[in-house]
């Protein structure tokens, strides 16, 4: 129970979760933990790693653990906290993703004891009649509960009938699966309650419900999401994922070791009582930072990764940066930083040079009107950002 406790929101009933836990232990037949993905993005960032560590925590206890991509689901689009439809997914779209999808997880995940599933294998087969079954076993009064679509409703924005079928299909994956436990975000509190009912519904002894807290990003203040650019992903380079976990603010750090590392809470609440005591906080995100990075790479790795943040740190070059070559020096600053794929506009890229964070050999940039003529330097822009450009 303290395990399945740790880092979550709600764990719905505990009463009924504590009695399941009992009955496995008394029988030896590990209990059935679900999560479900949608193949919306071809990768994961480590905001998604959130539940899957919740996963692989009660994996590690013996459960079985059923990592289920939603390839039928995303072709409705799930509308949890959204204020307008989602362009639903093409099959092509989604079966790219989700060939991506378990491989990253599994980094995660124990691949030997993970049971994939694909909710296409019921949800076709279901059919017209089978769709109007389902849907009679829910009513509109108790939809338009939802807050999303309530709102929407109530602020006149259209809502698509398609998207009422999104929170049925999901709740019946957990019939489909037989569920005893269903995990996801806070978000996804509506959809994982649907499972409940509808478990009851089809006289199956309904699931319980655990909810994990949404992971801010880099910024500290909005939700990780790849279209924020407050991201790490999984699978970056560990050189730039080791830079962005140090980049997170003290505080926040906290939270990141609370949801994200495998140390015990006992070992976090003594490392975070030294550093209430004076201990400097920046050893501690160097432990979370290496942990993380040798997670998804491996610890040589993340020890290469904390020497190279050292080295940035001292205004040093890493010793591994692009090279690249450019013409039509004399070539103004912005199309530079542009061509060379350190700002994704020149707009952005006189915006970096007004803040001060563009370098030319060392040397800020404060000119944004400079003519940059030819020769080789190393362009730098940010903390992690850089280039060596032959301009010709």
């Amino acid at each position: 129970m303290n395990i399945s406790l740790r880092g979550c929101e709600e764990l719905l009933p505990q009463e009924d979760w504590l009695n399941k836990l009992a009955k496995s232990e008394a029988t030896g037949v590990p209990l059935r933990i679900k999560l479900g993905l949608d193949p919306t993005a071809p990768d994961i960032h480590i905001g998604h790693t959130v539940v899957l560590n919740k996963m692989r925590q009660l994996q590690d206890l013996g459960h079985t653990v059923i990592f289920l991509i939603g390839d039928f689901t995303s072709m409705i689009g799930d509308p949890s906290g959204r204020n307008s439809t989602r362009p639903p997914l093409t099959a092509e779209q989604i079966k790219a993703n989700a060939e991506t999808y378990y491989r990253q997880a599994s980094l995660v995940l124990d691949p030997e004891k993970t049971e994939i599933r694909y909710n296409s294998e019921w949800s076709d087969a279901l059919g017209a009649r089978g769709m109007i079954t389902l849907a009679a076993k829910y009513t509109v009064a108790r939809m338009m509960e939802r807050n999303d679509f309530h709102d929407r409703f109530k602020a006149g924005t259209p809502i698509s009938v398609h998207e009422f079928l999104y929170p049925l299909m999901q709740g019946y994956d957990s019939v489909a699966l037989r569920s005893d436990l269903e995990l996801g975000g806070t978000d996804q509190k509506f959809n994982l309650l649907m499972g409940r009912h509808l478990q009851q519904e089809y006289g199956q002894e309904p699931q319980c419900i655990l909810t994990m807290p949404l992971l801010e990003g880099l910024d500290g203040v909005e939700k990780m999401s790849k279209s924020k650019g407050n991201y790490i992903g999984i699978t970056e380079p560990a050189n730039e994922m080791f830079g962005k976990l140090m980049s997170i603010s003290d505080t926040l750090m906290w939270k990141y070791f609370t949801l994200l590392s495998w140390r015990s809470e006992a070992e976090i609440a003594t490392l975070r009582a030294e550093v209430a005591a004076g201990r400097n906080p920046r050893d501690a995100k160097v432990m979370l930072a290496k942990e993380i990075t040798a997670r998804f790479h491996s610890a040589a790795a993340a020890d290469a990764a904390e020497q190279d943040f050292v080295n940035r740190s001292k205004g040093g070059i890493p010793d591994d940066i692009p090279e690249l070559s450019l013409g039509g020096a004399p070539l103004a600053i912005g199309t530079l930083l542009k061509q060379a794929g350190l700002a994704p506009s020149t707009s952005e890229a006189l915006r970096l040079i007004e803040q001060g964070g563009v370098r030319i050999d060392g040397a800020v940039v404060s000119d944004k009107g400079l003519k940059v003529n030819a020769g080789c330097f190393v362009v730098q822009v940010g903390k992690r950002k850089f280039a060596r450009v032959t301009l010709a």
